[in-house]
């Protein structure tokens, strides 16, 4: 599996990993495929997603990723999503591509294993990695977007539910775009 390269940036004493990847350019069945071909799982929510017209094909783009927790960006009691995207442009941030989710994931073969092996709990999963992206639909019913999570060493890409109430913990983390 190739792994995308990245890049550490040191800016005033601070360390911060920046992967630079491709999005964009593959057919929903070439996603499924590689996603397949890699051992990949996916739940339903992100099955639901991949069908999303967000996945019509699109010209390929390279983006920059950067990883925060919700404490890291000032939310140190925890925030909603639209808080926590909100603040997240505030400290010069951008919201990722949303078909961003299964190119990262086909990225980052070297996510580190979650602590438990729990996948559905009513909330974000411990070792999950949110991708910051506009959610795909209103309907608290529908999938907001992706998370990678590897779960007893198993790559997961899965979608999440959540509504305009439900609040992340500082500790939960996000990718997202620096500006």
């Amino acid at each position: 599996m190739k792994e995308y390269p990245c890049f550490v940036c040191r800016r005033e004493g601070d360390e911060t990993r920046v992967l630079h990847l491709n999005v964009g350019g593959s057919t929903r069945a070439e996603l499924r495929t590689k996603l397949g071909s890699h051992g990949v799982l996916l739940n339903a929510y992100a099955d639901m997603l991949l069908d999303h017209t967000v996945f019509d094909p699109r010209a390929q783009e390279e983006i920059k990723i950067i990883e925060r927790n919700v404490g890291e960006l000032g939310l140190r009691t925890g925030a909603t999503l639209l808080e926590v995207f909100a603040v997240a442009r505030e400290r010069g941030f951008a919201l990722c591509p949303p078909d961003t989710g299964p190119y990262l994931r086909l990225a980052m073969a070297s996510q580190a294993n979650a602590p438990d092996s729990v996948l559905s709990a009513g909330r974000s999963p411990v070792g999950a990695l949110k991708v910051a992206s506009a959610p795909f639909s209103d309907d608290v019913a529908y999938p907001k977007g992706f998370y990678l999570r590897v779960v007893d060493g198993q790559q997961w890409l899965r979608g999440f539910r959540c509504d305009h109430e439900y609040l992340f913990s500082p500790e939960d983390r996000f990718a997202l775009q620096p500006l």
